[in-house]
């Protein structure tokens, strides 16, 4: 017999539609006979099937979680914002400067340690920048060197007390105008 490559080519082209459609017929009469097939099926799934409702509670447990998040947020800003209020800050430049570098260990140490202390380091790097001289240049510093969730903490801090520090007349308001037309 001449076995060409063609050959071989076609014969296992045959065979694997052979088999194919083999199995397919054993699926369908599986399926049709067996009235436990489809919960097999579904049991093997990677991915189970949904329902509207697993898909409302899945929606309302993760919009529970972010609010509850955002409540941890503010009380943590808030702890910082006492925390720093209540603290005496060095008033010479030596003392400042060691303070500051104090401070920035401190920080540097609780994230080294990992992220669930990065909210215990908010506040050791807060007190460092009230001390700084050039404030806005060690935020960029501080942009560029902590864990983003530590500097998104500090930067809201800083805006939160500098709408707090802004005289009456600088504060925003909401003003409702009407138009009649």
């Amino acid at each position: 017999m001449d076995m060409r490559p063609q050959t071989i080519a076609l014969t296992a082209a045959a065979t694997l539609a052979a088999l194919s459609i083999g199995y397919m017929v054993y699926f369908d009469y599986s399926r049709r006979s067996d009235p436990d097939f489809k919960k097999k099926l579904t049991s093997l799934s990677k991915y189970p099937p949904h329902t509207g409702r697993d898909r409302k509670m899945a929606a309302k447990a993760a919009k529970e979680s972010e609010e509850s998040s955002k409540m941890g947020r503010v009380e943590l800003i808030e702890q910082v914002i006492i925390a720093a209020a209540q603290e005496n800050y060095p008033t010479t430049p030596e003392e400042k400067e060691q303070y500051f570098m104090s401070q920035v260990a401190a920080g540097e140490a609780l994230c080294a340690q990992g992220e669930p202390f990065y909210n215990e380091a908010i506040l050791p790097f807060y007190k460092a920048l009230k001390v700084y001289p050039a404030p806005m240049e060690l935020i960029m510093i501080y942009q560029k060197t902590l864990p983003p969730p530590v500097f998104e903490n500090i930067a809201n801090i800083m805006a939160i007390e500098q709408q707090a520090a802004a005289p009456e007349e600088f504060k925003t308001e909401t003003v409702e105008i009407e138009i009649d037309n």
